[in-house]
Formats: structure tokens, sequence, C-alpha cells
């Protein structure tokens, strides 16, 4: 379609043509510029139209506009962002060192927005990821729905490079390091995944389960790898596959009675850095054989009071036992006040058990001292704040995921998660702000902390420069206070109460106009008589002054005058005597 006069004759840059596209919008009329010419054998050269530069809209040029927020937000969240960048430098580097430099990138990506945002959805990651520094710290992340689902599946698909990820970090841990290896279960309704299956909690809630196990260094207070099990396989079942599969070569194992020793007797032997500190049960007969109720020194250093006594066997191993006398009489209490609920008392079962009330027996194959030993099982209940940590702090209570390849590859993100959380509690205690608040009322005011996007990225920008958006003075603090920001924060002194002064006033004006006396001034003063006339003596004025000679008129005397004095004799008359007159007096 041909073009109108009108609208082609309106003023536009040099060596454009207008177009009409034939579109009902506004951009009908398209500008396009002139990008060269075309030659023709045995014909005229004819024009080649470039690209659109604008439109006329309303007789009148308009230029293209960029599109609204064609590279995203101007600000995005920091606080969280940058925290959970803190404490990451050595696993991003672990992770580069396995992986390709792409999923690494987005491993990390997905571990702190798990971190940052709890229980966030697969289909949230995208939108979270765009809103928050974690993309300016790891870009180009794929995280679409289908990216996210495809790369789950993949990750979990290639378990040899998990193991050589947790092979580094094991390879960090000395040998007097003490590890706690333990177990959660995590709901898993899916039916198209073999790990999804009834657990021995299956009664009580109802839905079935995987098994998560985890190895937590109590020296560096942090797991170093995990491993995903059935729902249905116990704890003496996965430990020996559990050191295999994840390669443990040293360290002491801290563990609770479903790890029994035995299981995992063949690993123990090929690894002689590997070393166990197990309870055993209370029924044990090396107990009574040993006479380990008996015991002959204390466990020093602790807040608590615990007796002791350490016993080597035949066969190289050791026994320590702890008496707890707190825990001795809570135990004694229950008993008692169980049997009192139920009515009945067996005194066979209460001497029997009397002396074991408190007591805990451990096995070992290493020669340690008895409050080393009891400060490493004392230290064990570490691993459960981690998982603490876990269910609540990063609320990963459900898999959210269906296959198996996608199940293990989102644990293993949530296993980076927990590290970066232990990290940032650790970091968080030292700085003492957990003594004034909550992890995740902390997380919480982190959020609030945002930056501008095209600023320079530095580990600790100063506090006092124009690219940050947090009017929230506490927030400010904990930024300093985790090392995530420096300098000080600017002062700001109150502005004074009231109307300011007018600047434009002089010393001068102010000598020559004093300020006004307090009280209403009257409506029309008197000029002439504001600094001359006198102020008004104290009390009512009488009604009619008598203003003649008031000067000269002498002060009438005290007291009521009489009703008809006698004027003449009022100068001359005595005064009269003080008292009563007598009544025979002789007066003259």
């Amino acid at each position: 379609m041909s073009v109108p006069d009108n609208v082609r004759s309106v003023q536009r840059p040099k060596n454009t043509v207008v177009v009409d596209t034939g579109s009902n919008s506004v951009l009908r009329y398209a500008v396009r510029e002139r990008k060269g010419t075309v030659y023709i054998s045995g014909g005229n050269p004819q024009p080649r139209n470039g690209r659109i530069i604008g439109h006329i809209i309303d007789f009148k040029f308009v230029p293209i506009k960029s599109a609204i927020a064609e590279d995203g937000p101007t600000q995005l969240c920091y606080g969280n962002a940058a925290f959970v960048k803190s404490v990451s430098a050595d696993l991003y580097a672990d992770l580069l060192d396995v992986y390709p430099a792409s999923d690494a990138c987005t491993i990390m990506a997905m571990a702190s927005l798990r971190v940052c945002d709890h229980g966030i959805k697969c289909s949230r990651l995208a939108s979270a990821y765009q809103a928050s520094y974690v993309s300016i710290y790891y870009p180009g992340a794929a995280l679409s729905k289908n990216s996210v689902s495809t790369f789950l599946k993949k990750l979990g698909m290639d378990e040899k490079k998990q193991q050589d990820f947790y092979s580094k970090r094991l390879d960090r841990v000395c040998a007097e390091h003490h590890l706690a290896i333990d177990g959660t279960l995590k709901q898993n309704t899916s039916t198209v995944n073999t790990l999804s299956d009834m657990s021995y909690k299956f009664k009580m809630k109802g839905v079935p389960d995987i098994s998560i196990l985890y190895c937590y260094d109590i020296e560096e207070m942090e797991p170093v790898c995990s491993k995903v099990f059935p729902g249905n396989c116990i704890d003496a079942g996965a430990y020996p596959e559990f050191i295999k599969s994840n390669n443990i070569q040293k360290g002491i194992i801290v563990n609770d009675k479903g790890f029994p020793p035995d299981a995992i007797a063949a690993e123990l032997k090929s690894r002689p850095e590997l070393h166990y500190l197990t309870p055993i049960k209370r029924d044990d007969k090396r107990i009574e054989k040993y006479n380990l109720l008996q015991p002959d020194e204390i466990v020093m250093d602790i807040d608590k009071p615990v007796v002791a006594k350490k016993v080597q066997l035949p066969d190289g191993k050791y026994l320590y036992a702890f008496k707890d006398l707190k825990a001795s009489a809570r135990e004694g209490y229950n008993f008692i006040f169980n049997a009192q609920r139920k009515g009945k008392f067996d005194s066979k079962k209460y001497n029997r058990k009397e002396d074991t009330f408190g007591v805990i027996v451990f096995e070992s194959d290493v020669d340690l001292t008895v409050d080393t030993a009891y400060l490493c099982y004392d230290s064990r209940w570490q691993i459960e704040l981690m998982f603490k940590h876990y269910k609540s702090d990063e609320e990963l209570t459900e898999t959210n995921v269906q296959g198996n390849y996608s199940v293990i590859g989102s644990e293993f993100i949530n296993f980076v998660s927990t590290v970066l959380t232990c990290r940032m509690v650790t970091k968080a205690k030292k700085a003492g702000i957990l003594n004034k608040t909550t992890y995740g009322d902390m997380l919480k005011d982190l959020s609030q902390i945002w930056r501008a996007k095209d600023c320079p990225v530095e580990p600790s920008p100063k506090i006092s420069d124009e690219n940050w958006f947090s009017p929230i003075k506490k927030n400010n603090e904990i930024l300093l206070s985790l090392g995530l920001a420096t300098g000080e924060e600017p002062v700001k002194t109150p502005a004074k109460r009231g109307r300011p002064k007018n600047q434009s006033s002089t010393e001068n004006d102010q000598v020559n106009n004093p300020k006004r006396p307090r009280g209403r001034p009257r409506k029309n003063p008197e000029q002439d008589e504001v600094t001359v006339k006198p102020k008004r003596p104290r009390g009512r004025p009488r009604k009619n002054p008598d203003t003649s000679a008031a000067s000269d008129k002498p002060k009438r005397p005290r007291g009521r005058p009489r009703k008809n004095p006698d004027q003449s004799e009022l100068a001359n008359k005595p005064k009269r005597l003080r008292g009563r007159p007598r009544k025979d007096s002789i007066v003259g």
C-alpha cells in the first residue's frame, strides 16, 4: 500500500524511507534507513532498505526506544547473596575442578538460591535468580523450569563426579578429626522411582520416604559427604556401602547404636587410618565382666558431673564407660513415676536397671583418654543441629522431583546448600549476631538490602557509597558485622524542631530588631507610648480616681472610721488608754 503524502512529508532523518507495514497499531508507518544500492544488470540501480529506526506516529517521527526492562532490573537483592558468596570460595573451586564451568556455575546458583529462599520450588528459581545478586556472582546459569529438570537428571546420572567432589573434601580431613555419620528420612511420594519406600516410620507418617546418610566433620562443623538410599534401607545395611562409595580413608567415626562396627569390619581392616567410637547396649556381657559400672576417675573440663572407667580388651580394643549423675537421677525418677502412673512396680527390674541408669559404654579401636572419648560423643549433637538446618532452616523436607536420577541430583544440590548454611551459622555466631536475633530473622533482614546492578562487584563495598537501597539502619549494621561491607555508616545529626530561622538576617538586624516581648500585643497600640508608658500598678484601679493633688493628700488611717466624728476635736482629743476604764474613776 502507498504511504499518504502527509505522512511521507513528515520531517525525519536523512537517507530514510517511510514504509507501510499494514499493521493496525500505531507502528503502521515504519521509517527505515537506506542501507545501500543494488545494481541490476541491464537496469537502473535500486535502493536497498535497512533496519527500522523509528515510526511516524501522529504525524511526528518517533525513534525506537529500548524496551522496558530490556537489561533486567536496575537493582538486585544483595544481602543474602553476598553472605552466601562470602563462605563459598573453596566449594566453587572444588566444583570447577570436577565439573565443566557452566555446570559448576549452575550448581552454585541453585544451591545459593535454596539457601537464600527457603523451600523454593524449581519453577521459581529463574525469577529469584533474576532478582538476586546470585545472577551477578554466577552469570549465565540456565534455570528455567525445563532446564532445571534436565540438569538435575543429568547431574544424578553422573555419580562418579559426585564421588570425585566428595574425595576432594575428604582429603582435607585430618586423621585426628572425628566424623559423625548419621541419617535422616525425607518424604518422597513419587511412584516412578525405586528410592521411595516404606520406612520404619511409615505407620506414624503414612507416607513413603527416602534415606539420606551424611558424614559430618565435628572439628570443622560441616558435612563432608552424603549418599541417598531407599527408604526401607536400615542404617546397619547402608553403613558399609556409605564407607565404600565415598571412599572414607581416615578419621574417627562417632556413631550411635544403629551403626555397629561389625558391619564395617572389612572396611576398617583395609583402611588403617579409619577408626570408630560406637556405643554398645547396656545389657552387653562385657560390662559386668570388666566391672565397668565401678568408676575410677571423673571427666574434667565439662559442666556436668560424669564419672568414667577405661578398660583395654585382650583383642586390643578399648571400652569406655561413663555415668552421668544428672541423667541417672532423671532416669530413676522417670522409672518410678511411670510405675506410679501404671499402678504396678517391678522391684526385680528396678534393682537390675538401677546401676545402669545414666550409663553409656563405648567400644573403640583407638586409645583415647576418657576426657577425649566423652567429648567426642558429646560433640556429636552437632550433626543433629545440621539436620535441623537441613529440615527447618532450609525447609528441605520433600524431594519435589520424581525420577531416581533427579532425586540424586537434587540431593547433591541440597548437600552444597547444607554446607553453606553450616558455614553461615558459624560465621554469624562468631560475629555475635545470633545473640540478638535468630538465623531466620537475620536472613530476612539481609533480604531487605538491595544494591545497584551496574555498580562494580567488590567483596566488601563501602557502606557510604550511593549504590545501596537499604532504608533500615539495623540491616547495615549486620552487613558491617559480617564483613560484607566496609567503612562506617555516616552519622546523621537530627534536625532541630520547629521552623528554621531565616538565614538572610544579619547580626545588625538581630540587634536593631529585638525579640518581641511575651504576651498578646494590642490590636491598636499607641506607638509613641510603647516605650515611655510605665507599667500599670498591681490591683484593681478605682472607678473614679481623684487625680487632683493625689500626692499631697495624707493616707487614711487604718481602721473603720466613726459614723459621725467630731471634726473640731478630732485632732486635740487624746488617745484612749488601753483597757476598760474604771466605773468610779475621776475624770479631769
